[in-house]
């Protein structure tokens, strides 16, 4: 497994280099990030029907598709991203269980996290990490969100969209959430909380985290 940080917080930098690492042949990857404030939409999903985009446009805030489906997710520089981009297997990668060293990290780090019935992480019965996947022709992407300090009241009213518009568009489901840096013993710095994680699976792996430089 390879482990990545993209050092640029541009959603759709980061998005595209999700993409391009999923259409390359290559080894595994784990991929960290972290998004100036974004909504990102499902591949499936009508942005005016998700989004409140005036709202977005007057606080600066990108609209973003990704490849995945799914709902739409906020992101900001409190939110740290996470992305497995694996070879096609035996198993779907939704049949090898991808939330398991997420949970198993998070535990490393004092927060006592489990999966939901729809591939999200909960802590106390609340939402801290969304997930998504994609299936390209050889490999596979399942990415997620890990609540850490994110401002809640900018995420919700970024993520109001007009319902009215959706039609049969795919609808997100909202759930109740919280932030990783709410719970006590927790490091309430995002940057150096995505440090803590990539050394707990540099030490899973076996190998350093390489940066990749925004060089647009």
């Amino acid at each position: 497994m390879r482990l990545l940080r993209s050092l640029s917080n541009d959603a759709g930098v980061n998005c595209e280099l999700e993409h391009r690492l999923l259409s390359e042949a290559g080894e595994d990857v784990l991929l960290f990030y972290i998004n100036s404030p974004a909504v990102v939409i499902g591949r499936n999903q009508l942005a005016e029907a998700e989004a409140d985009l005036a709202f977005c446009a007057t606080h600066g805030i990108a609209v973003v598709r990704r490849v995945s489906g799914g709902g739409a997710v906020y992101h900001d520089l409190g939110n740290i991203n996470y992305a497995f981009i694996t070879a096609k297997g035996r198993l779907p990668l939704l049949d090898r269980d991808p939330l398991a060293p997420v949970i198993e990290a998070l535990a490393s780090l004092g927060v006592e996290a489990s999966a939901g019935s729809r591939r999200e992480i909960l802590v106390n019965g609340l939402k801290v990490s969304g997930t998504a996947a994609y299936a390209g022709r050889g490999r596979e992407l399942f990415h997620g969100t890990l609540l850490h300090n994110t401002d809640l009241a900018m995420m919700q009213k970024a993520l109001n969209g007009d319902a009215s518009q959706r039609g049969r568009r795919i609808a997100s489901v909202p759930g109740k959430v919280m932030n990783l840096a709410d719970i006590e013993g927790v490091d309430n710095n995002t940057q150096t909380f995505l440090s803590k994680l990539t050394e707990f699976f540099e030490e899973r792996y076996g190998g350093r985290t390489w940066k990749i430089e925004d060089r647009r």
